[in-house]
């Protein structure tokens, strides 16, 4: 860095600092009442709102990650300049302890600020597949299993219990249910985190989801709206375009909004995807005035807080030209809180230039304070209401054990997935060891081995890497040509290469077993196995039981395929 960029560099950051002093300074003296003043939340929140400065009116409508096992110091300067909420990623939760004793930690910056305003801290446990906070947290069977029972007692128990865990860590907002729909089968992002293709069940059962999840203390947040089902894109990487007509868009896609907005679900979360038969401006569905505001507010009544998705994924900066720009039209377009999983530099562009222009701009200005009414009204509304028991502000650490794993949730989830599991072809069952002959199995995972080895003690194993590569399933393929021995190969199938592995044994006039653990598209080449049964799940240790279980003979399937 240069000294002309490096001085002009230590100026912005001096000057942002001065001006946050300042103006906390001017206006500490006028300030009136705080978050836990005995007024009633909509008057109590339009006071703090009108005695906020605009640095801490800007503040209360971001939410920041972080990356490290720790939040860095950065966090805790934007905490107190009075950051609103913080989210908690996958990449810093292996120590569940540690995830606590942080939050409580943030908590008691957030107290300590004018308002003494308590943090949103959000995550995503969605149960199945995406699972932010891990540690000892339950790996539950997901929505696709919960569609494939197509009980709305499983949805809401699902989310009940997920939320039991979080609420120990002091966490308060997950970002759960997806009602995305399972359109595009060979979409890799969305796949089973969808509870099927049906969009009137979908809205039922994310609707039960949510109510689940308000009865463990939680504020659930549906997503993404308005629909990541019918593309393969990730909007990670690029804006995915859903060109489709707004009556099919009507009539599948927002479908499950409907269900949620009329039950007043708290929050939804806007995607970075974009519509240009409906919006042809292009922008992403989180950019876009016209599906949050028009549509979302205005056409659906929807009353709750408007979240974006990760505003660091191109999806969202590739329209917009600039992180800044991107955060500017975000809130334009009607979003309440703006996401980041990384967290920003005091003096970053997304900060100056959009505190700037709410002193340039009036419109822009009451648009923020709009937002920020919002946030601090449902903060008032959580933790104020009969509606919830909330989360601790401060959780310890030390009585985790008590909650997670949730001790009453294990015997449900398991009966769960004994009603999901769908026999897709039905060959040799009840298959025991008494008919089975010499038996192989061939899987990733500990608990598949030990169910197995329950039913079959005698058989043999082959284990394979979950996220099996093309070289290694070539070695995989030469290894399996020496063993010819077998009479049956009990196989789980979670990617394409599980599947290339098992088209190995195809005419070798064996009994193949087909135990599909995540995508069912994965198993749908596989018609010509003896037996063929979907579990929808990724890494889940009781849908991998019930489905040896039933191959086993031990119950009589129910569940169903939840798409065409």
């Amino acid at each position: 860095m240069c000294k002309k960029s490096l001085a002009a560099f230590v100026l912005s950051f001096l000057l942002s600092i001065s001006l946050f002093s300042q103006s906390t300074a001017t206006h500490a003296a006028s300030q009136t009442v705080n978050f836990w003043s005995n007024l009633p939340n909509d008057e109590l929140a339009q006071k703090i709102v009108d005695e906020m400065t605009d640095v801490e009116l800007y503040s209360q409508i971001l939410m920041f990650g972080w990356a490290g096992s720790e939040p860095p110091e950065l966090l805790y300067e934007w905490v107190e300049r009075g950051l609103g909420s913080v989210k908690v990623f996958g990449w810093n939760t292996d120590d569940i302890k540690l995830v606590a004793k942080s939050i409580a930690s943030l908590q008691k910056k957030s107290n300590a600020n004018r308002f003494q305003i308590p943090l949103f801290v959000a995550t995503d446990q969605e149960g199945g597949w995406i699972r932010h906070v891990k540690g000892d947290t339950t790996i539950t069977p997901g929505n696709m299993a919960v569609g494939a029972s197509g009980y709305p007692y499983d949805a809401w128990y699902t989310a009940y219990y997920i939320c039991r865990e979080i609420k120990a860590l002091g966490i308060n907002m997950n970002f759960a249910p997806t009602v995305d729909l399972f359109t595009d089968h060979e979409s890799t992002i969305i796949g089973t985190r969808s509870f099927g293709d049906d969009p009137k069940k979908s809205g039922i059962l994310g609707t039960m989801f949510m109510y689940g999840s308000i009865s463990a203390g939680i504020i659930p947040t549906v997503k993404h709206f308005p629909g990541h089902g019918d593309t393969s894109a990730d909007s990670h990487g690029r804006l995915p375009v859903i060109n489709i007509d707004f009556e099919t868009f009507k009539n599948r896609e927002i479908v499950p909004y409907r269900y949620l907005v009329e039950e007043k679900v708290p929050a939804v979360m806007s995607g970075h995807l974009s519509y240009p038969q409906i919006d042809p401006s292009g922008a992403p569905a989180s950019l876009s005035k016209y599906f949050l505001t028009e549509l979302l507010r205005n056409q659906l009544d929807y009353e709750g807080l408007i979240i974006t998705d990760d505003m660091m994924m191109i999806g969202a900066t590739v329209f917009a030209g600039s992180l800044s720009n991107a955060f500017k039209l975000a809130i334009e377009a009607g979003n309440d809180i703006i996401l980041s999983s990384t967290t920003a530099r005091l003096n970053d562009s997304l900060w100056t230039k959009n505190l700037d222009l709410m002193s340039r701009n009036s419109e822009f200005h009451s648009r923020v304070k709009d937002a920020a009414y919002r946030v601090i009204k449902s903060k008032l509304d959580y933790y104020k209401s009969s509606t919830y028991s909330p989360a601790p502000l401060y959780p310890d650490p030390e009585d985790l054990d008590k909650s997670i794993p949730d001790k009453d949730g294990e015997k449900f989830f398991l009966e769960q997935a004994c009603r999901s599991v769908t026999v897709e072809k039905k060959g040799t069952m009840p298959l025991t060891k008494e008919n089975a002959g010499n038996v192989l199995l061939i899987g990733s995972l500990n608990s598949f081995f030990e169910a197995a080895k329950l039913r079959y003690p005698d058989a043999s194993e082959f284990r394979v890497s979950y996220d099996l590569g093309p070289n290694e399933t070539q070695w995989v393929t030469n290894k399996l040509s020496g063993m010819n021995y077998y009479d049956t190969i009990i196989i789980c199938v979670s990617c394409e290469n599980h599947a290339k592995v098992a088209e190995y044994y195809k005419n070798k006039g064996k009994r193949v077993v087909i135990l599909s653990t995540m995508s069912p598209i994965f198993a749908e080449p596989l018609d010509w196995a003896d037996t063929v049964l979907l579990g929808y799940s990724w890494n889940c240790s009781y849908t991998l039981k019930a489905m040896v279980g039933l191959l086993n003979g031990e119950y009589a399937p129910v569940g169903v395929k939840p798409y065409k």
